[in-house]
């Protein structure tokens, strides 16, 4: 049995035009970290608010263990919570706004201090027990939260964007300790976020959210290396599209007769709507030999990232003439000598690399 079972969870706003959260069913395991990943308004914050106690459904069930919990108020559920603004007491020091979820909970004062101290030592903050929120930094308060969150000893923790208001060499060091915490405690957790790069650096299993629903729900490398749809494809790392009709057989004809192949994620029949993607990764300079899914494009500009090319190109040919515009990641030792904006260059891509979705 799943620790947490959403069942057809349903959550309408008054005056709202669509549902917050529509139809949601989820399974969490024990120990698990789980990340609810979309886009603005998808209805992940939501999910967790409900999760949380901090917002009831309109219908549906959330069950803990297999007991039913949507009536419980937040603080008999037993779940650790980590905003995304700390929500640190400004009056208390450190170690009084971690005692604080003890004190709600009645716990004996005899057992406190001794908890509060552990809860420190887990995110090492210890040496700062007796400050308070302003004399620390914007790293070191969210490993207050963090503490606060984990000092009742929760099943299950949930977290609210809870990097997303540091820089990114801090963020990048908080991700690790996340991960270096939930390796070391084995507590199930919960996690919201925009940015799919914190997702696939901490999550044992990403939902990807899209208007309420869950679109995919898979592993990192099984969200990048076989997205279920466009939608998942465009927002778990870069894609290129390109829209035409399926020939039925996984290839996909495009209006001005260019035709490429890929793998069907779903067999289509013969003249639907399809949509091709191909991460820029994929795409590479044609050799001689590349006798298919080879393009016709023009470069646009090639810009030099580190430890990579970005080229941009436009594809040629009848009705995508300078209308597509892709582009493609090539390691330095790849990239033609002396190419310049203007040139015409061939480019290719693997079938067994690129998708083929209807549209």
């Amino acid at each position: 049995m799943a620790l947490i079972e959403i069942a057809h969870l349903r959550k309408v706003y008054p005056g709202g035009a669509s549902p917050a959260v529509d139809d949601l069913s989820l399974h969490i395991e024990a120990g698990e970290f789980i990340t609810l990943l979309g886009p603005s308004g998808s209805g992940k914050t939501t999910t967790l608010m409900l999760l949380a106690g901090f917002e009831a459904p309109t219908s549906g069930h959330i069950r803990l263990d297999g007991r039913p919990i949507e009536s419980l108020p937040p603080h008999q559920r037993g779940m650790g919570v980590v905003f995304q603004s700390y929500s640190l007491f400004p009056h208390m020091t450190v170690a009084q706004n971690v005692a604080f979820p003890l004190q709600v909970r009645k716990v004996p004062a005899a057992n406190i201090a001794s908890k509060v101290t552990a809860a420190l030592a887990t995110v090492r903050l210890g040496h700062l027990a007796e400050r308070r929120p302003a004399q620390l930094s914007g790293g070191q308060q969210q490993r207050v939260a963090l503490a606060r969150a984990l000092v009742f000893e929760p099943r299950v923790v949930l977290m609210d964007e809870p990097l997303s208001a540091l820089d990114k060499k801090l963020r990048e060091e908080m991700q690790l300790e996340i991960r270096r915490l939930h390796r070391e405690l084995g507590v199930t957790m919960v996690f919201v976020t925009h940015d799919q790069g914190e997702a696939m650096t901490l999550s044992d299993r990403v939902a990807v959210f899209n208007h309420g629903r869950i679109e995919q729900l898979a592993t990192p490398q099984q969200l990048y290396d076989a997205p279920a749809n466009p939608f998942v494809a465009g927002f778990i790392g870069d894609n290129n599209h390109l829209a035409g009709v399926a020939d039925g057989s996984g290839g996909l004809r495009c209006a001005d007769g260019l035709a490429l192949q890929a793998r069907a994620a779903t067999p289509m029949a013969a003249g639907a709507a399809a949509t091709l993607c191909v991460r820029p990764e994929h795409l590479r300079p044609a050799r001689d030999t590349d006798a298919t899914n080879r393009l016709a494009t023009t470069v646009v500009d090639a810009i030099h990232q580190g430890d990579h090319w970005r080229v941009v190109v436009r594809l040629n040919g009848g009705a995508n003439d300078g209308q597509t515009t892709w582009f493609a990641k090539l390691a330095p030792g790849a990239l033609p000598a002396g190419l310049q904006p203007g040139q015409a260059l061939a480019m290719a891509f693997d079938p067994q690399q690129a998708w083929l979705f209807s549209a």
